[in-house]
């Protein structure tokens, strides 16, 4: 896709987005706009994956979805780049679907390779699958996304910990750095001070990028790529808006897990653009 479908393909991820969740009354909306751009840029344009799904991932790129709880982006993303049928959408969080409220691998869903219900976790699980593909002699990348507030758990720090004292140089893990969390703003709930000198001294390669522009996507996950390879784990500080695209959801930790009424999707989705894609 060009940099204009890609736009178009967020709009329409977007819309999928709330749609799922107001149907059924539950999921987290907040986050999953504020990643659209990163991940619709990510499976359209810069991942090397298949869609036919291999759970080994050997030969392509391979992601994890550590802050599982946006799942409603991921689940949009995964079936418009064919993983499944985007009919299927319409059964998001209802009873003996194979999209569950957080991804899960007892289900058997193609493109989910970890359970990623419980935060914190997915560092590792990143840092494993790149070392292995090093040790297996599989040039492609290992592509992580993690919440800021996500970080607040520990067992990250020792993941990246590991990561740079092994050199997994083909990893690329981005924090989306929406200050905002279920309680509150981060910095009210759990300060994170500076993420960019924590990563540096762990011994990471870090870098900025604003992830609501797709532009900017595009240019910083290009960027990213050029920095493997040379010795060091990269880590991508990505500055979102939570709820982005739709005003009244836009910036407030108030959007993180609850659904829109029937005239707040009414609203919302006339500030999301019909596209090309159609809905489901």
């Amino acid at each position: 896709m060009n940099t204009e479908q890609l736009k178009e393909m967020a709009t329409q991820v977007r819309r999928d987005i709330v749609r799922m969740v107001h149907k059924v009354q539950s999921g987290h909306p907040g986050g999953s706009l504020g990643c659209t751009d990163f991940l619709t840029a990510l499976y359209f344009k810069v991942m090397e994956h298949k869609p036919s799904f291999d759970m080994n991932g050997v030969g392509e790129d391979l992601f994890f979805l550590s802050n599982g709880h946006i799942s409603p982006v991921f689940y949009s993303v995964l079936a418009r780049s064919g993983y499944f049928p985007v009919s299927e959408l319409a059964t998001f969080r209802q009873i003996n679907s194979r999209l569950q409220g957080h991804p899960a691998t007892h289900e058997h869903l193609p493109g989910v390779r970890i359970a990623s219900g419980s935060l914190g976790q997915g560092m590792s699980v990143a840092a494993g699958a790149a070392m292995a593909k090093k040790m297996n002699s599989d040039s492609h990348l290992v592509y992580s996304l993690h919440g800021d507030g996500e970080l607040q758990e520990g067992q990250n720090w020792e993941a990246i910990m590991f990561a740079a004292h092994h050199k997994v140089d083909n990893l690329i893990a981005t924090i989306d750095v929406n200050g905002q969390q279920i309680d509150g703003p981060t910095v009210s709930v759990m300060s994170l001070g500076s993420l960019r000198e924590k990563f540096e001294a762990f011994g990471w390669y870090v870098m900025d990028m604003d992830g609501n522009d797709m532009n900017a996507v595009l240019e910083g996950l290009a960027a990213a790529k050029a920095a493997c390879g040379k010795g060091k784990p990269v880590c991508i500080l990505m500055t979102t808006v939570m709820g982005k695209g739709i005003s009244f959801m836009e910036g407030t930790h108030e959007w993180h897990g609850i659904a829109p009424s029937d005239k707040q999707l009414e609203d919302a989705l006339a500030q999301l653009p019909v596209t090309s894609f159609g809905d489901y």
